[in-house]
């Protein structure tokens, strides 16, 4: 596709976006069967929901269109999926693992919010504000979604702080 004016921008990031979207459906059970606080796990689960329903929108938005979302792949999700998949590989103290993964979600996060938004300000600019209006609901879904992960951090944060044993090393280690 030639990007030769905004909304060919504005199609390539609605694409962009459906496949972010598209990976973290798929990564979502897979982070929540690595987490073991039942806090963490229920935030994956209410996320999954609200991926599908954001998954649903970009197919709205595509069809009023008359574009497939389909036919891009998103890199930037793909590595920061990759990173948070290497996590799960680590041997880990449970509480630093979900440490970890919460860590990771927010990384998620941050890069959706990102997209919506930059997609959001097209669509306004481009005179779609039905597109705008729900690509600003699933910007609110994600600073939510991060805000929540944040105030999660804070109990399992400091669950590995306290829970975590030191491994001993001697000074010839050093």
């Amino acid at each position: 596709m030639e990007l030769d004016t905004l909304k060919a921008l504005y199609v390539e990031g609605l694409k962009d976006l459906y496949s972010a979207e598209t990976q973290i459906l798929k990564a979502l059970p897979k982070m929540k069967s690595g987490a073991t606080s039942a806090a963490l796990r229920k935030a994956f689960d209410e996320h999954l929901v609200v991926t599908t329903e954001q998954v649903t929108r970009l197919e709205e938005i595509c069809s009023a269109l008359d574009i497939s979302p389909k036919g891009k792949h998103c890199k930037g999700m793909e590595g920061l999926i990759s990173e948070g998949a290497d996590l799960m590989k680590e041997d880990a103290d449970p509480d630093v693992m979900d440490a970890g993964l919460i860590s990771a979600a927010q990384h998620v996060e941050y890069y959706e919010m990102a997209g919506y938004g930059t997609v959001r300000t097209y669509a306004q600019l481009l005179g779609y504000d039905e597109h705008a209006a729900l690509l600003q609901k699933s910007l609110l879904e994600e600073r939510e979604t991060d805000i929540a992960l944040t105030e999660l951090a804070l109990t399992v944060n400091v669950d590995a702080i306290a829970n975590a044993t030191p491994k001993s090393t001697s000074r010839n280690e050093a």
